[in-house]
């Protein structure tokens, strides 16, 4: 619940800070006094967008900050979830500079409004009078029989399960269709697969076929080289091993006079041995030089076929041909097993169906179990704030066999009636606006019983009531002020008087700048207040002693 509200530098309010109880608090004050700044203040740090500035100083940044006690409220999971510090008095701030730009604060620390806003929708419910249009709402409508059948924990697991089974669906409805695609290509695959497969493709055989084509091509010159070259070394006269032997010769002549040429005779002796096996190296590639004219041909036509299936499949190796060979393998057998995976998709999808079945049908059947709850309570308390023939009734509708929505399968929708004799119609079509407000209050104080929020707002929503019925109406707040907090902005005294805590919002115009201040009644200025709304700025005694009444039989 709330129990402070503090503002600095918004609108017309310089610095306000504000204590609530927790019972019924009540905030009254001529119209265009600041009641509606107040509450724009408050639902700043429950996250609503910053529209426009806001300062009454523009050289100041504007700062709102709540205190609430969220003890009890089951709220520590949503604290852990978000990581976030958990305190039983838990702080929202909201800070907006002069440049516009806008900070947001739980317990210190930063974060974002969509955060900010789901954690106001877990403390505070503003009804407003113009919220009454949202009691048309099938979303709202059926949030209220949800409620009051405790399906929160029973819709989670549902609408887990319905975006697992829509997820489902769609990837079976896109694998279908890619199958049936793909089919009609199998064809096209298997022909250029089976090409690339009869082709016996090898890594690193063109690279091969390349050199083995430059050899066979110049295989008549590389022989001649080579037949030159024994030449030159054995055969020609002189040729070069013989000439080595004469140096050779020569050399053991002078080595008995000079021994130490005996080490160039035996180095002279290793050229020559290497000479020979140089000769004998030439003469085997010589033999094995051939001219091949019919082998030469094999290699043009496997590497014209090779250069002509890269070519097709613009690729630049066959390497890069192998690969494209197992992406239509890949393909292929994708096909052939889509079959299988669609199968085992449709095995999941039936699976997530049956459960999706019987969470919605557990939802469904609670929610019929609570709709004789709602309309008789709804009614009773109708009654007692003064509309004794209103009929609710609440229809509740299936959806066709096997369809199911975000919710469930059920449609829900109100009909009212506010007079005897008049059939139940949708209430935009047969209800005033007091009878809106009414039928709302009925409503909400009916979710409170079965909600754990902490606080509820309602903000003149005395629109087209007046006397006895204004009494029944405060009396209904009382009541559920007993369950939550209520803060009530009012023009009426029957239900002022009946606040636990009295707040008069005020504007102050003795300095030079207007501002909304605000400052809780004591008892007797609870009773000149009130006197003011039953007869003026200048009340009577008679209104005076009237308001004491009011206060007295509260």
């Amino acid at each position: 619940m709330l129990k402070r509200l503090a503002i600095r530098n918004y609108a017309l309010i310089d610095n306000l800070d504000i204590s609530f109880s927790n019972e019924l608090n009540i905030m009254t004050g001529e119209t265009g006094a600041g009641k509606s700044i107040i509450l724009g203040a408050l639902s700043l740090i429950l996250g609503q967008r910053a529209e426009g500035k806001y300062f009454f100083n523009q050289q100041k940044k504007c700062v709102i900050e709540g205190t609430f006690e969220v003890n009890g409220f089951q709220l520590e999971d949503f604290f852990t979830e978000n990581d976030l510090d958990y305190d039983r008095e838990t702080v929202l701030r909201r800070e907006i500079s002069s440049d516009g730009k806008t900070r947001a604060f739980i317990n210190d620390t930063p974060v974002n409004l969509a955060l900010l806003k789901k954690l106001g929708e877990k403390l505070i419910d503003v009804h407003s009078q113009h919220a009454t249009l949202e009691i048309n709402d099938e979303e709202f409508q059926l949030l209220v029989i949800d409620t009051v059948a405790g399906n929160d924990d029973l819709l989670s697991d549902y609408r887990k399960t319905y975006k697992s089974y829509r997820n489902a669906q769609s990837c079976l409805k896109e694998l279908i269709s890619h199958s049936e695609q793909s089919k009609a290509d199998l064809d096209y695959f298997q022909f250029q697969f089976d090409e690339l497969e009869k082709a016996g493709l090898n890594a690193g055989e063109q690279e091969e076929l390349e050199e083995e084509q430059s050899e066979l091509t110049h295989a008549e010159e590389i022989k001649r080289s080579l037949l030159i070259s024994i030449g030159l070394l054995s055969e020609n006269e002189p040729s070069v091993a013989v000439q080595i032997k004469e140096a050779l010769i020569s050399l053991a002549n002078a080595e008995k006079f000079k021994p130490e040429l005996s080490k160039i005779s035996e180095r002279l002796n290793s050229t020559l041995i290497e000479i020979k096996d140089l000769i004998s190296e030439i003469e085997d590639f010589e033999q094995r030089s051939l001219i091949n004219e019919s082998r030469l041909e094999e290699v043009n036509e496997r590497l014209d076929l090779l250069y002509s299936l890269q070519k097709k499949h613009r690729v630049n190796s066959d390497s890069e041909l192998i690969t494209v060979r197992d992406q239509f393998s890949i393909k292929i057998n994708g096909i052939l097993f889509a079959d299988e995976d669609i199968e085992k998709l449709k095995t999941e999808r039936d699976k997530l169906l049956l459960e999706l079945t019987e969470l919605a049908n557990q939802i469904s059947k609670r929610r019929t179990d609570s709709i004789p709850k709602v309309e008789t309570q709804v009614m009773h308390t109708l009654l007692e704030i003064g509309m004794p023939n209103a009929v609710l009734q609440i229809l509740n509708e299936s959806l066709p066999e096997g369809k199911f929505d975000i919710n469930g399968n059920n449609q829900i929708r109100f009909l009212f009636s506010a007079n005897k004799g008049q059939s139940p119609l949708p209430m935009n079509k047969v209800a005033s606006g007091g009878e809106l407000s009414r039928l709302m209050l009925a409503i909400k104080s009916l979710v409170a019983v079965h909600t754990s929020l902490p606080t509820i707002i309602f903000d003149e929503i005395d629109t087209g009531i007046s006397g006895e019925v204004a009494l029944r109406v405060g009396n209904i707040m009382e009541k559920l002020s007993k369950n939550m907090q209520v803060i009530a902005i009012t023009h009426l005294p029957q239900i002022a008087s009946k606040g636990n805590t009295h707040f008069c919002v005020y504007k102050d115009e003795e300095s030079d700048i207007t501002h909304t201040n605000i400052r809780e009644l004591d008892k007797e200025e609870r009773v000149m207040e009130l006197a003011k709304m039953l007869s003026g700025n200048n009340p009577g005694e008679s209104a005076i002693q009237n308001a004491r009444e009011l206060l007295l039989n509260f």
